[in-house]
């Protein structure tokens, strides 16, 4: 069977792929330790579920609006004005499926072929994907450890050319939970603010994800400048653990929603009705469950922390966000493909290779877990790195 050109270019997704060959062990009753999916362990909040609960015995199970339900979107707004001072109306909002949709619409109403999108490395795995399937070109910016893995005001001026059509920035960041200090976002404005034809998305998925008096601030709100030329993406997944209830947004320009908004149209229609007055309650209801969550996190991601830096040849850096660690694995000679996969096999712990986020040097793990599962599965890396060295 002969396929579209398209999908030859693009690589399929290594941390499904690796969360799903975990899962299917877990299933067979082998003791897992899963470090791989970016997903919450807990449950989705009462209030949450009960105003989906309310909405199905309410009859909201039709056909919506293709942009999502008005409600849902005037929520959204109030939540950018209040928490980002971002001034969007409810017409600058599409509710799509999931983070990763918005971003998806995103490129494919922008992007024309040549066009060129920066992309900082590491990388979240589907950024350069989603350019290449819209036919533009991902040009990488390649950080390290000495910058905190943040591309510099210096690189992003240098990076940018006559093609350059769009600048991804993504913070706290997935995969290495760094999160760009508000002087550090002031100085990637000032770059930007000289190049008009840039556009930025900024993804801000895991703001509320933030530890040791770490700020947030949004490119967006620096200047009017900005503002106007800053495309915000975000969702309901990690604060809030809804991972699977697929809700996201774009708050943009009327002309790009509308763009988007015909992109979805004829995709995927509405997202999921009853879901939405869900999301509704997560972003009016009280936000007790989201600090609660946060504070568990925290408290994993010192847990983590500390064991990782126990182990021999793994030098991890500490996260102001999100809930992820990027450690270095340089020191032990081993690319992070076959350092995952022998893991997986020889003691049943799930990481993702960094090798995913364009750094094959590093390893991803996830602390959305449990205490004794990050307990005990950091002591199975230390057996298996000491076999190794």
């Amino acid at each position: 069977m002969q396929l579209a050109d398209r999908v030859s270019q693009v690589t399929p997704s290594l941390t499904l792929s690796i969360t799903a060959k975990a899962l299917a062990l877990k299933a067979k009753g082998v003791d897992v330790c899963s470090f791989s999916a970016g997903e919450p362990d807990f449950p989705s909040p009462a209030h949450v579920v009960a105003a989906a609960k309310q909405a199905l015995d309410d009859g909201k199970t039709k056909y919506g609006p293709a942009a999502g339900i008005p409600k849902l979107r005037q929520a959204i707004a109030n939540k950018l004005a209040a928490d980002n001072q971002l001034n969007f109306a409810p017409e600058q909002i599409i509710v799509t499926n999931g983070g990763k949709h918005s971003l998806y619409n995103l490129m494919m109403a922008m992007i024309n072929p040549g066009d060129e999108v920066i992309i900082p490395v590491p990388y979240w795995v589907s950024y350069p994907e989603m350019v290449k399937l819209a036919s533009g070109v991902p040009k990488l910016v390649y950080t390290d450890e000495t910058s905190g893995y943040k591309i510099t005001p210096e690189q992003l001026e240098a990076a940018i050319g006559d093609r350059t059509r769009l600048f991804v920035l993504n913070s706290p960041s997935n995969p290495t939970g760094m999160v760009y200090t508000p002087d550090e976002i002031r100085g990637l404005a000032a770059v930007l603010e000289r190049h008009e034809q840039v556009w930025i998305v900024s993804d801000e998925i895991y703001e509320k994800i933030l530890y040791d008096g770490a700020k947030h601030l949004s490119l967006g709100a620096v200047s009017p400048a900005m503002h106007d030329r800053t495309i915000i993406s975000s969702g309901f997944a990690k604060a809030y653990s809804m991972t699977g209830w697929r809700l996201g947004y774009l708050a943009a320009p009327k002309e790009l929603i509308k763009a988007t908004t015909t992109i979805q149209g004829h995709s995927t229609s509405n997202v999921c009705t009853f879901a939405q007055y869900g999301g509704v309650a997560a972003l009016t209801g009280s936000q007790d469950c989201v600090e609660e969550m946060r504070q568990a996190f925290a408290q994993r991601r010192e847990v983590m922390f500390k064991l990782l830096n126990a182990i021999p040849g793994f030098n991890c850096p500490k996260p102001d966000g999100a809930f992820y660690m990027f450690p270095s694995i340089k020191e032990l000679g081993i690319d992070s493909l076959k350092f995952s996969q022998q893991l997986l096999e020889a003691e049943n712990v799930a990481l993702i290779p960094g090798i995913a986020f364009g750094m094959d040097s590093n390893l991803r793990l996830s602390y959305a877990t449990d205490l004794a599962t990050i307990e005990k599965g950091c002591d199975r890396i230390l057996k298996f790195v000491k076999q190794l060295t």
